[in-house]
């Protein structure tokens, strides 16, 4: 479904700045993958994404996309069928559009026709939306017509989701999407990630700073240092390992200890 060969880039190249972020990265994601990603900061997680999605032309390398070349395709037309979702709930939504507008323009602009976003969306269009809202179990089905900067983090965060696989995408980014949620609101936009990832046979990555969470979610767990990934493990030889084991194997890859204080501390939630 998705293959990255060699990808590297390098921010402020030729300055004191000079931050190389992925360094001849290689990835094969199977379809239905729902991948863990964990790593310190820096290690490449979110560029790893923005290279995915299209935020910038890798410096080497070729993204390939359900057998397709899009190393050079801009980030608008690759958000056809690429979902993507930030740490931040205020980002993904328009805030001064109503629920239903905000979930109009996601269905049209994801939508496989080449003329979809020149139309309008119909009464069983509306149904639909109606339907979607129900299913997260918030009440916003009753305030379609809300503006939503109304919401709350958690509700937007959900609505940006649904806005995501409203029209199921070849591959979905989650870039630590419930990390600013409160804990009781993070767990339950957590739950509904997975209910649809499941539902819809979805290939997903999840960026996560918990190791548990890296280990109990999904079927592979890959591990990022230095714009590298210094691990990859999935289905029965995943099932075996501990939240020490990552640790060690941490250690051996990258060739030194995990030293990123938010990360240890998830190792004893």
């Amino acid at each position: 479904m998705l293959k990255l060969n060699e990808i590297s880039k390098t921010f402020n190249p030729g300055t004191p700045n000079e931050k190389k972020a992925l360094d001849h990265l290689n990835l094969d994601v199977r379809p239905g993958d729902f991948i863990t990603i964990i790593g310190s900061n820096g290690a490449g997680k979110s560029t790893l994404f923005n290279a995915i999605c299209g935020a910038f032309i890798a410096d080497e390398g070729q993204v390939l996309l359900d057998g397709q070349d899009v190393t050079f395709q801009p980030e608008h037309q690759r958000s056809r069928c690429i979902g993507h979702l930030f740490q931040d709930p205020m980002r993904g939504t328009a805030p001064n559009m109503t629920i239903e507008e905000n979930l109009a323009v996601a269905y049209l602009r994801t939508s496989r026709h080449k003329n979809a976003f020149l139309s309008r969306i119909t009464k069983a269009d509306k149904e639909l939306f109606r339907e979607k809202l129900s299913m997260l179990d918030m009440g916003l089905e009753d305030r379609m017509r809300q503006p939503v900067g109304l919401l709350s983090g958690g509700q937007r965060q959900a609505l940006t989701l649904l806005m995501a696989t409203l029209v199921p995408p070849k591959v979905l980014l989650l870039d630590e999407h419930t990390a600013a949620l409160d804990p009781g609101t993070a767990e339950k936009v957590l739950t509904l990630t997975q209910k649809i990832v499941k539902e819809q046979n979805l290939t997903c990555l999840m960026i996560t700073h918990n190791m548990k969470q890296a280990l109990e979610l999904g079927n592979r767990t890959l591990m990022m240092d230095r714009g590298r990934i210094i691990l990859d493990v999935r289905d029965e030889e995943r099932s075996g390992l501990t939240v020490n084991d990552l640790l060690e194997k941490f250690s051996v890859g990258a060739g030194r200890a995990m030293n990123n204080d938010r990360i240890l501390l998830s190792t004893e939630q």
